[in-house]
């Protein structure tokens, strides 16, 4: 795939990301305002009247560029919505990117929202496209598809089932502890192992509710600009080395060669984005990874289509602590999908402000001794059907 990429030529100069949770009292508007104020009280150089175009991510909570146009009394600029299941927030951060590397604008904002507590929403009840009736993945919740991962891992690799269990127990332990240190996640509160493991079951195969990501409300924004531009607005920018985002055939549940061990939308993605940013050894290069952890075994799964571990090895580093927030490569620093929570059209701008905070030493009792480089990584639909987009982002240029 040939993908020429804007290495070092956007930065992210301010950021603004709301607390994620139930926020029964607060509409979309609310949360667009207060993301979006909170952004630009990061970067006094930059006002509302200096921004050149708005890039909106939301998959359910409004449609057209409308839905930020009116709370924010945008002057008659340019809107753009988009959607891309899950990796929605960053489909517009992507585009807003390209926007500004390709000269339009000078000055562009990406904007995430969903609120899913009032609409219905819970992960287990959902609507599809119409269609002919012949694709099997629709008759399936996203629970009981991603269920599949785990018996597929063990007998694929040999690994015995309690041993996965307990990798699968690991992650959603390791991203509690993580998102307990949060105060803007949806779930602030450490869960032993012993209680996750209690309920490993119930939703679906092995995966109990404490297997499961949150259903949230929350928005996220970034401020980008051209990245010799970026000090003049800020001493601390975050420079854009890679975007990669792949859209899959949707062949896994008709071809017989799709075992459930892998996302290979997600393989492809990890080598485009390298190649554009020069990652050679992610295990080595990678300071921080968010990854979509929407189920435990997606999160360990993804540690091998990532390159972060070797293939039937995930489980194992998993429970030898390599992914913890003092691990080699810590993974889901800010809580991630499972104790962050998960508005879809913010989540993807949401791990790009974890990075954001790191890089600025602004993460609190998360700061890592001396992050330079950060990956986020959204999946949007189900194992074999699915897309998956990778951003790698820097402290520094060059």
């Amino acid at each position: 795939m040939a993908s020429n990429g804007i290495r070092d030529r956007v930065a992210i100069v301010g950021m603004g990301c709301t607390t994620f949770g139930e926020h029964w009292a607060r509409s979309a508007d609310d949360l667009l305002v207060d993301a979006t104020e909170e952004c630009f009280a990061s970067t006094p150089g930059l006002t509302k009247a200096d921004v050149d175009a708005y890039w909106l991510g939301t998959m359910n909570s409004g449609q057209s560029g409308i839905v930020l146009s009116k709370p924010l009394g945008i002057d008659y600029k340019p809107v753009t919505r988009v959607e891309n299941m899950c990796a929605t927030g960053s489909e517009a951060f992507r585009n807003a990117c390209y926007a500004v590397a390709s000269g339009a604008y000078d000055r562009v904002m990406a904007v995430g929202v969903e609120k899913l507590k009032d609409s219905g929403f819970s992960g287990l009840i959902r609507s599809n496209a119409p269609g002919d009736g012949t694709a099997p993945e629709l008759t399936l919740t996203a629970p009981a598809a991603f269920s599949l991962l785990d018996p597929a891992y063990c007998k694929k690799y040999g690994v015995d089932p309690q041993d996965m269990r307990d990798a699968m127990t690991h992650v959603a332990w390791k991203n509690h502890v993580n998102g307990a240190k949060n105060p803007r996640a949806q779930f602030r509160k450490e869960i032993s192992k012993e209680k996750i493991a209690a309920g490993a079951s119930g939703v679906a195969g092995r995966l109990g509710v404490l297997d499961c990501s949150g259903v949230s409300d929350g928005a996220a924004c970034a401020l980008i600009v051209r990245a010799e531009d970026a000090h003049t607005y800020t001493d601390r920018p975050m420079y854009v080395k890679g975007l990669s985002v792949i859209a899959g055939p949707a062949s896994g549940p008709i071809d017989p060669s799709y075992d459930y061990t892998s996302f290979p939308e997600v393989v492809r993605c990890a080598e485009d984005a390298y190649a554009q940013a020069g990652v050679t050894e992610p295990r080595e290069q990678i300071s921080l990874a968010e990854v979509h952890d929407c189920f435990t075994p997606t999160e360990l799964v993804l540690m091998e289509d990532l390159g972060f571990s070797e293939r039937g090895e995930a489980w194992r580093d998993s429970l030898n602590g390599d992914f913890d927030l003092d691990g080699r490569l810590p993974v889901n620093v800010d809580g991630g999908l499972k104790s962050f929570g998960h508005p879809v059209g913010a989540s993807g701008l949401r791990m790009l402000f974890e990075c954001w905070s790191q890089f600025r030493g602004e993460a609190g009792e998360r700061q890592l001794s001396d992050p330079k480089l950060g990956m986020t990584h959204n999946l949007g639909g189900r194992p074999g059907t699915c897309v998956s987009f990778i951003s790698i982002v820097g402290r520094d240029a060059g």
